[in-house]
């Protein structure tokens, strides 16, 4: 494959996953300000309305606005997935950088430990963290990213288990420089192109953790709003109601997909000859 034609097909997922991205991201950053309605005010008197001009993706069964509602969990499910994919990476650093470096017990040591967490499911040790300590936003942040830590610790220790052969890292310690400023300012640059895509789908499998503690009753709790929150107490509404689903599920859908095009994008854009 020429690299015309990975340039195009890379920039047709660049394209299509930011569109996606950009429906939930300005519903983000719009909700930081401004929602059309409070979206934690109830009414009786205007539960389980049909959209409309005034409720475009109608109300909820307390009566709440549910665009406001759809633009408040779109705040906190970009938070959530943001905050606990840097923590995860932040660990994956501080592990995986010293793993693939210096090799040894130290290699063996660190992998024991993310091959033991890696053996139980991931979703099962983020929900027995978030039991044990609370079910808060937080806590939640924290538990997603002890969980994905291992995962990015793999990814650093086998770029660096490659790279610190090169001839430049070889003479780098000859010189006498030190490995922490080895690792961290010629090994860890060189580790992007394969960060990037592992990061960008971190994005999209934290987001579907999360709302799934969250439909579990272990996520954000009430009254803040979250996708998988809004989808569990939908469900009852489901034949009455289904915008009530509808909206939730169709914002989760587009910033899950928006990530796995971006990230397949830079995938192409990064591997050699575009792949297969």
């Amino acid at each position: 494959m020429n690299k015309n034609s990975v340039s195009a097909r890379s920039k047709r997922f660049y394209i299509i996953g930011l569109i996606l991205l950009s429906v939930v991201v300005i519903a983000f950053l719009v909700s930081l300000f401004w929602t059309p309605y409070d979206p934690y005010t109830t009414d009786a008197a205007s539960k389980l309305l049909p959209p409309s001009a005034a409720h475009p993706f109608g109300t909820d069964n307390f009566g709440r606005d549910v665009l406001s509602r759809v633009m408040c969990a779109a705040k906190f499910t970009v938070f959530i997935s943001v905050a606990g994919v840097s923590i995860a990476l932040i660990l994956g650093t501080v592990t995986g950088l010293p793993a693939g470096y210096f090799g040894g017990l130290t290699d063996r040591f660190i992998m024991f430990i993310n091959n033991s967490i890696m053996c139980f499911p991931g979703i099962l040790l983020a929900l027995v963290a978030v039991a044990v300590f609370g079910a808060s936003m937080f806590n939640v942040v924290w538990a997603l990213g002890l969980v994905f830590a291992p995962t990015y610790a793999r990814v650093y220790r086998s770029g660096t288990i490659e790279i610190k052969e090169y001839d430049y890292i070889t003479h780098a310690r000859v010189m006498g420089i030190r490995p922490g400023r080895i690792m961290i300012m010629h090994i860890l640059p060189n580790l992007v192109p394969q960060l990037l895509p592992a990061t960008v789908i971190g994005l999209a499998n934290m987001t579907l953790f999360e709302s799934g503690m969250s439909y579990l009753g272990l996520g954000v709790q009430p009254p803040d709003a979250s996708f998988g929150k809004m989808l569990a107490e939908s469900q009852a509404y489901i034949r009455v109601a289904p915008w009530l689903v509808i909206f939730p599920s169709m914002m989760l859908v587009f910033y899950i997909l928006g990530l796995y095009f971006v990230s397949e994008g830079m995938r192409v854009s990064f591997t050699k000859g575009g792949g297969s």
